[in-house]
């Protein structure tokens, strides 16, 4: 075994993993990337087409945005941000501006995914509080959802995997909605000409709760760690229209939808609706540094600003806040987006990635489903497709067909047995084919 991973596996603890998979698994030591391609200390290459864990927005050593890191990093690395500012996170302010739903105005800055999730959590409550609603303590989330790792992200989720054996940390007072289901909808409609039918177990639970509730938070139209569940738009536009209706605080959770994801800038753009409160983060920096801004509006920013001594400052912060290497590399993400027509191209490609995939897979007998959204493309395997009935998970199908395409040179990590393709914006289409044509032997070697 090579010292490195020997090394590895003797001091890392690797996230979200069962290090005893190692020993038949080890780590994969990546010393380099480019485009879509990573290289191993041996020299094979993997074709990352899940972009390292869905930030690398615009493919790995992107030449743009390492420059504009490079020239930040001469001038300046880093300062407080309390009562301190810099040009690099004004600019960044007035670049996403232009690009967020209407009336998105205020930006905090925080440096992680999660930390996004807590910031607006707590921005929620204190303004409630603070609008004289201090009943409204609760908070409202989607079933199968997932915000994030920290106590109060992951208490507002709704996917034991992760958060079970914490529920004596965790907050308490969560109210959870079952999200949408459409592969497996029990209205019997399709996500493609429904009326979100299913909303009726929000509306029962704003009925019951909305009282006492402060905010709810969602991934809008796809639930990520579900298994890249994807629904229709109209139930962010119901979603939004009864917030309205019950003075609770709509959080959209656009860490992993972003910035062109879903072939739209923002998935709240499908509905066409703006939130009370968003995050971001993952493709904001396209992978490049820890980041992330919860962004807000007038009206909640302005029930924290007053005399210092009437204790309504939102005492919130981080170390990294606007880190300036960070918000160089959110600017040289935007003037890309703006310069090079990424979004359109994306959008182009990702009906060809689509086509390619239903050519290869949609007459396979353990493929339930091909769901997609802009360029995320998921394959739900199952034991019986007429049924939909899943296989044990003790088989972990997905995780074999996982190694098998690592062999092939295909990052592929599974979501339990849904199989994937979320990669950077500018994927080429001869890309495209040789990735579905791994998957392809990939899922024929254990299927």
């Amino acid at each position: 075994m090579n010292e490195l991973i020997e090394k590895d596996l003797k001091y890392v603890w690797h996230p979200c993993s069962q290090m005893k998979d190692y020993e038949t698994l080890p780590p994969v030591i990546i010393k380099r990337g480019k485009g879509i391609y990573l290289y191993d200390i041996f020299g094979k290459k993997y074709m990352d087409v899940i972009s390292s864990w869905w930030c690398n927005l615009l493919g790995h050593c992107n030449e743009n945005i390492s420059n504009a890191i490079k020239e930040q990093l001469d001038n300046l690395e880093h300062i407080i941000f309390a009562n301190f500012s810099h040009e690099p996170a004004i600019k960044l302010c007035e670049e996403l501006l232009k690009i967020l739903p209407k009336g998105l105005v205020k930006f905090n800055f925080s440096d992680n995914g999660s930390a996004s999730v807590e910031c607006a959590l707590k921005m929620s409550l204190q303004y409630q509080y603070q609008t004289g609603n201090t009943k409204k303590i609760k908070f409202m989330c989607l079933s199968e959802g997932y915000h994030g790792e920290t106590i109060g992200a992951l208490s507002v989720g709704g996917l034991d995997l992760y958060s079970k054996i914490y529920k004596p940390m965790l907050m308490n007072g969560i109210i959870r909605i079952d999200a949408p289901d459409c592969y497996r909808c029990p209205y019997g409609k399709s996500r493609d000409c429904c009326n979100a039918e299913c909303f009726c177990k929000a509306e029962q639970a704003f009925e019951d709760f909305a009282d006492e509730t402060c905010a709810i938070i969602v991934e809008p139209l796809l639930q990520g760690s579900a298994g890249m569940r994807i629904y229709p738009p109209v139930y962010l536009k119901k979603l939004r229209e009864i917030c309205d209706q019950s003075n609770v605080i709509l959080i959209a959770d656009e860490i992993a939808t972003g910035f062109g994801r879903t072939g739209q800038m923002f998935a709240c753009d499908h509905a066409k609706i703006s939130p009370d409160i968003m995050c971001l983060s993952k493709g904001l920096t396209g992978g490049y540094m820890p980041m992330s801004i919860t962004v807000t509006s007038q009206k909640i920013f302005d029930a924290f600003y007053d005399d210092y001594s009437k204790g309504k400052a939102f005492m919130h912060s981080h170390t990294y806040s606007g880190n300036p290497l960070g918000c160089s590399a959110a600017l040289a993400v935007q003037k890309i987006l703006r310069e090079q027509n990424i979004l359109e191209n994306a959008r182009k490609t990702a009906m060809y990635l689509h086509e390619r995939l239903n050519e290869v897979f949609e007459n396979y007998p353990n493929v339930g489903e091909i769901r997609h959204i802009g360029l995320i493309n998921a394959i739900e395997l199952v034991k019986d497709k007429k049924t939909k009935k899943p296989f044990d998970p003790k088989l972990r199908i997905g995780y074999q067909i996982y190694k098998k395409a690592l062999n092939l040179g295909l990052i592929l990590r599974p979501l339990g047995d849904v199989i994937y393709f979320n990669p950077p914006l500018n994927i080429t289409k001869s890309e495209v084919n040789e990735a579905v044509e791994l998957c392809r032997k990939s899922v024929d070697s254990v299927l």
